[in-house]
């Protein structure tokens, strides 16, 4: 920890600062540029100039000896900057974050995949201690290793910035960089959003997260998939995850963890109610550790998405799993996918019944035995057409009809609110089948649905045709 300060005294001019007023001493300089990280040259930028931010930008590279980047001249006034796979290096990651210590603009900031190593953590690190306006950063898939975990862990100690999305996926982080997070995240809340994804985390790395997230109050969002917690691991993480109330979304896949691991989340979800967002796909789960799962469910009230693709399971365990969901009055699981399970009619029957209790309930299964077409699920007419009907005969628009679900009158709404809306609604006989077509149709991002897409700028262009008398993009 105490190495850091160390490696700043070596050079002075480490710093992050640059004056742009000071050019002499550049010029002594002029430094080779590096013709990999961008064709741009440097007088080329001039027209681009509108603000010392340009400048100041130009110097930095002049500093540390790097060609600037066009893209990012071009962008750096925006709040999203993409720099992913730009080759930048840590000098090139050096004038950038030069740049961005005074810059009020950028919002979020992808360097993903630029060789950014342990000089170019330093640089962020510190300009991040200065900029607070930068939000979500992604600095995945740059090798960063445990000197690079302990860089980060200091300035999560010490985090004031306004920084809460951080992507450290696929950074060769091991059950030592776990211990490292742990210490950081255990007494920041700051950060609300964390991929660890595609890293090297194990049974010891398990314990400590877990220990993390039994004293943690401010992490929402944790991606742990395709790491290698396996059994001791997954059970470890449940351990603190039983006294965990503030996570809401947490993807386990891709660690082979088995029915153990599985029971182990079934008593999690037997007491945890701030989980909304659970992936446990290809987990070599059986239906022996859905049981475990589906009895934690009797009881869980937060749940919306249970994913359990690519898992050995039958039929059988997925009518457990959703009898479970009927048992509990108060459940919210709005989608469940077991998109790789062959179900009978039997099953559909059954799903009916739940859906019935739980109008806001999707199931995707692969597909039912026997049946050789859609005729039984679906209508003749689609969706997009029944809609347009009866927005027709009552002379308004398919984005009236649509609002008209919503208590609100908004042009979104929660993907399981609107499910339920429609089921229930008595305007349109439409089955749920043909909600889940709809809802594709109207551009679902994560679990919203946007109405506006109902309102095409062009009618050639969309899948929903016009109202009569409504003119393009209006209201």
């Amino acid at each position: 920890m105490n190495a850091q300060p160390t490696r700043r005294e070596k050079s002075s001019d480490e710093t992050l600062y640059c004056e742009p007023e000071a050019p002499m001493a550049v010029e002594k300089e002029k430094p080779a540029r590096e013709s990999s990280e961008t064709d741009l040259e440097i007088e080329d930028t001039e027209k681009f100039f509108t603000t010392g931010q340009r400048e100041l930008y130009l110097e930095a590279c002049k500093l540390v000896g790097v060609v600037p980047v066009s893209y990012f001249i071009r962008n750096m006034e925006e709040s999203y900057v993409n720099l992913n796979h730009h080759g930048l290096g840590p000098k090139g990651t050096k004038a950038i974050a030069i740049a961005l210590v005074s810059n009020t603009t950028v919002v979020t900031l992808e360097l993903a995949d630029n060789c950014i190593m342990e000089e170019g953590i330093l640089s962020l690190v510190e300009m991040l201690q200065e900029n607070y306006y930068l939000q979500e950063m992604n600095i995945s898939d740059n090798d960063l290793g445990l000197e690079g975990a302990r860089i980060l862990s200091e300035f999560l100690q010490n985090n004031t910035s306004s920084l809460f999305s951080l992507q450290l996926s696929g950074n060769n982080f091991k059950e030592e960089s776990a211990e490292l997070f742990c210490q950081a995240l255990s007494t920041n809340y700051r950060i609300k959003s964390l991929d660890l994804s595609h890293n090297q985390f194990s049974d010891k790395a398990g314990e400590y997260l877990g220990q993390m997230l039994a004293l943690n109050v401010g992490l929402q969002s944790l991606d742990l998939s395709w790491n290698h917690l396996y059994i001791q691991g997954v059970v470890a993480l449940c351990s603190g995850l039983r006294a965990n109330v503030s996570l809401k979304k947490l993807d386990l896949s891709m660690n082979s963890f088995g029915n153990e691991g599985a029971a182990a989340l079934g008593e999690v979800l037997r007491l945890n109610n701030s989980l909304a967002y659970l992936d446990l796909s290809s987990n070599n789960i059986s239906n022996e550790g859905l049981s475990k799962i589906s009895k934690g469910l009797e009881l869980n009230e937060s749940l919306k998405v249970l994913k359990l693709y690519l898992n050995p399971l039958s039929m059988d365990g997925a009518v457990l799993l959703i009898l479970s969901i009927k048992r509990n009055p108060k459940s919210k699981m709005e989608d469940i996918d077991i998109s790789n399970v062959l179900v009978s009619e039997q099953f559909v029957k059954i799903l009916d019944g739940v859906c019935a209790v739980h109008p806001q309930l999707d199931v995707m299964y692969k597909a039912v035995q026997g049946l050789s077409n859609k005729k039984n699920l679906f209508t003749s007419m689609s969706p997009v057409k029944l809609i347009q009907s009866y927005a027709d005969q009552h002379k308004i628009s398919v984005l009236d009809f649509f609002r008209s679900l919503n208590p609100s009158g908004e042009t979104t709404m929660p993907v399981g609110e609107f499910r339920k809306a429609m089921i229930q609604q008595n305007k349109v006989p439409i089955n749920r089948y043909e909600v889940r077509e709809l809802i594709k149709k109207l551009g679902e991002k994560t679990d919203m649905v946007d109405f506006r897409s109902a309102r095409p700028r062009h009618p050639a262009l969309s899948g929903l045709p016009f109202c009569p008398g409504q003119a393009p993009g209006s209201l």
